[in-house]
């Protein structure tokens, strides 16, 4: 039993990452939402492109958070916008740190059936992913203001 949770667990961290990815290429590329997410579902999620093997993933959750980031970009750019430090708006943040905060902001706020530690740990472990730097730690530290101000129960005792 606990496998299989293991399992589902790592499939919603692919998701996670195919969806910040999926963001992304939107952004850069201006790719519909229908292509891009009819191309990872049929050529990315678990499958290798280009050498690269793509994970298995909760292709339902790749798509519940591409589309709630998509549908609800004017609500959450505003909080990532308050959240970062002054001098450093969303416009001024790479493509790739924009997908992720959006993506990380949107299951803060929107999933509130989702323990807001894991979407935090989960988003810095996409952060890792792609950055070295200081990235990984701004990431933590935009989700916890943003989970501070959107999640119930946080600073609850475990």
């Amino acid at each position: 039993m606990a496998d299989e949770s293991t399992r589902q667990a790592n499939k919603r961290g692919s998701a996670r990452l195919a969806a910040v990815q999926a963001l992304y290429q939107m952004d850069i590329g201006q790719a519909t939402l229908e292509d891009t997410l009819a191309e990872f579902q049929t050529y990315r999620l678990g499958h290798e492109l280009e050498g690269e093997q793509y994970l298995p993933a909760d292709a339902d959750y790749f798509k519940h958070i591409v589309r709630g980031v998509v549908q609800n970009q004017l609500k959450l750019d505003p909080i990532i916008d308050k959240t970062l430090q002054s001098g450093w708006p969303m416009t001024r943040i790479d493509a790739t740190l924009r997908a992720l905060l959006r993506a990380g902001v949107f299951e803060l706020t929107m999933r509130k059936d989702i323990p807001f530690k894991v979407v935090i740990r989960e988003y810095v472990d996409v952060a890792l992913a792609f950055y070295e730097d200081e990235v990984p730690g701004m990431v933590n530290g935009v989700l916890d203001a943003v989970a501070r101000q959107y999640s119930e129960g946080y600073g609850a005792k475990d």
